[in-house]
């Protein structure tokens, strides 16, 4: 019974490991996409004439299409995992395995962690992807009411001509704002990869300790032996200096 209790708990933190790394992979590849959103193709798919020269690997349509496939994949793969968690939380409550109960919620609990990390790095990501966006729905729809007043008065006017320098002074704003978000959002990453590095070498420490606690015990005991040496050699020293000094002095 203990044997398939063992097993059991084995197979559901496989499971979540399993899921947490491609949860990493999916959402290194959501936070790509979101960073390289372009405006510089329409809704529609129709290149941007007040754009740079340089064509955008994925139209706005097309990034559409990936960011919301990528999203439902994302959110099924964070319902599974907080699924695992719950099964893993309920195996924690069995009479079974109380003198396990300790490292079994400390595993727990760091798998609790990481879910939630991964989900409030879904959904910041998701949201900042929805404000560019619709950023740029706004932009697109300026530029047509523009497109639409020149072809229909046939004039080019001083006061459109202002107005175009500004809204091309809007957009490279958004750009020099998009690429500090991209730097932000690599240097998010990092520091991410960094977390989860330093996760994984306190839980091997941890684990280390829990599996060999003899040698915490050896270590006390060599320091106490120790102690006790450098306090007998101390007083040997304190009572011969005593000696000498009495033996001077008569």
């Amino acid at each position: 019974m203990a044997a398939g209790s063992s097993n059991y708990w084995e197979d559901l933190r496989k499971q979540a490991r399993q899921l947490e790394n491609e949860l990493d992979l999916k959402l290194v590849s959501f936070s790509k996409l979101c960073t390289s959103y372009s405006g510089t193709t329409t809704r529609d798919g129709r290149r941007d004439r007040y754009s740079s020269d340089t064509t955008p690997l994925l139209n706005g349509s097309s990034q559409d299409r990936m960011f919301e496939t990528m999203a439902v994949e994302i959110e099924q793969l964070l319902a599974k995992l907080t699924g695992v968690n719950d099964k893993m939380a309920e195996y924690t409550s069995t009479p079974g395995v109380t003198s396990l109960n300790a490292a079994l919620m400390h595993t727990l609990q760091r798998h609790r962690d990481i879910l939630q990390d991964y989900t409030h790095e879904f959904n910041k990501t998701k949201a900042n992807f929805i404000a560019i966006r619709e950023r740029e729905d706004l932009l697109g729809s300026v530029r047509k009411d523009i497109e639409s007043y020149k072809s229909g008065s046939g004039v080019n006017n001083r006061r459109t001509e202002l107005f175009l320098k500004e809204h091309e002074h809007l957009r490279n704003s958004d750009r020099l704002i998009e690429d500090t978000i991209s730097i932000a959002m690599a240097t998010k990453e990092n520091v991410t990869s960094q977390r989860g590095m330093l996760k994984t070498i306190q839980s091997k420490v941890n684990s280390l300790a829990n599996r060999f606690p003899a040698i915490n015990s050896l270590v006390q005991r060599i320091n106490l032996r120790k102690r006790r040496d450098t306090l007998i050699l101390g007083g040997v020293i304190g009572i011969c200096t005593i000696l000498l000094l009495l033996y001077a002095f008569h």
